[in-house]
């Protein structure tokens, strides 16, 4: 597995940050960006080089995608797993909701320039999961989710449906989305912006920071190598309002009830959750309400989005690889920014990162038009 976004590229950079409590947001400085907000850019994005070969896939998703593929060896090892099983029996399967939409908006912005519409193939939500499939060399199937923020969580659940059934025997899955104006002034418009860093469950949360990632991981059926375990998934749509979630959590705690089930666990089994915590007033009054719910009293729970950013379809794989990441190192980091969480979640939301035994994470996602998402991970 690994990740890129605002806290670090590759592996080895996130844990530094996650375990110095060293945020990667910052003032924002998106180009031709005006918002007094703060956002979680990943650093060298415009730079890196699009092969000639690849041109037709040219977009700021595209690279952020590269730049994700070129840590911790990943590319080196998705070679391994296709020389094992052939290339055509290696899904791909990603998560997006930005796709190449700021390449589009360059043409827009720009119609004397007709040649930055480019190819077909840099403005669809589908460009970076073809994209990363031809990079890697893969030849099975290959399919891009885009459920906003629970894109590249639903992930897991459909690259193990297509393995179940016979159609791969292994599959890249992950997500990226970058930063656009779009995106920008869209979810300012809609008032969740905060101007200060965000501060996921405290009690003067006032909206959520936008940042942009991309992470990968492979998923197999064979566990004589593994980091770690799927256990478990659910997968609901409350459908209760364009951008809200059902004012009772019923979609989020139904999401995470049939995970359990699926897992076959008690949620006492459960070690830790990593919430979806956006740091909005309403989100995350709501999820915490659904995980009393569903926990009673819940294990230690944190939001890493005052870290990255909400990185809207690539939340899901970076809270994925977190959670996993708690697994392999066990240490929980801290639910950053939270400084004097809501007196009803004050017990499990956790404020300074600590050693624990991890075993079973949960980790939760989100989306707009009330897409949830929730997965299990274990100890290989």
């Amino acid at each position: 597995m690994t990740v890129t976004c605002a806290a670090g590229a590759g592996l080895d950079a996130i844990r530094r940050s996650l375990y110095a409590q060293a945020s990667g947001l910052r003032a924002n400085d998106f180009a031709d960006c005006n918002l007094s907000t703060w956002i979680g850019r990943v650093d060298g994005v415009e730079r890196v080089p699009i092969a000639p070969s690849m041109r037709d896939y040219e977009c700021r998703n595209n690279r952020l995608a590269l730049l994700g593929l070129e840590q911790d060896g990943f590319a080196a090892r998705v070679a391994s797993v296709r020389k094992r099983f052939g290339a055509e029996r290696v899904a791909c399967v990603l998560g997006t909701s930005t796709a190449g939409i700021e390449q589009s908006e360059q043409a827009y912005r720009q119609p004397e320039h007709s040649n930055r519409f480019g190819s077909r193939l840099a403005h669809n939500p589908h460009t970076s999961t073809r994209f990363v499939a031809e990079t890697l060399g893969l030849a099975g199937p290959v399919m891009t989710i885009s459920t906003a923020c629970s894109s590249s969580a639903k992930v897991f659940a459909s690259a193990a449906r297509l393995i179940d059934a016979g159609l791969a025997d292994a599959a890249v899955v992950g997500g990226v989305d970058s930063l656009c104006l779009s995106v920008l002034h869209g979810f300012n418009s809609l008032e969740l912006v905060s101007q200060q860093p965000c501060r996921p469950f405290d009690r003067d949360r006032n909206g959520l920071n936008l940042g942009e990632a991309a992470g990968f991981a492979v998923l197999e059926s064979d566990p004589s190598n593994s980091i770690g375990r799927l256990l478990g998934w659910g997968e609901t749509s409350d459908a209760w309002h364009m951008a809200a979630p059902h004012p009772e959590g019923r979609g989020a705690i139904s999401a995470m009830q049939t995970a359990l089930a699926s897992a076959g666990l008690e949620p006492a089994e459960v070690d830790h959750i990593n919430c979806h915590g956006t740091a909005t007033p309403m989100n995350d009054r709501i999820e915490a309400g659904a995980l009393r719910h569903v926990f009673g009293t819940p294990p230690p729970a944190v939001s890493t989005k005052a870290w990255t950013g909400h990185t809207l379809g690539a939340a899901g794989i970076v809270e994925s690889v977190f959670s996993l990441l708690a697994i392999t190192d066990q240490r929980i980091p801290a639910s950053l920014n939270c400084v004097e969480p809501e007196r009803d979640w004050s017990d499990f939301i956790l404020r300074q990162a600590r050693p624990a035994s991890v075993r079973i994470v949960l980790s939760n996602s989100f989306g707009f038009g009330g897409s949830n998402c929730s997965l299990l991970f274990g100890a290989p």
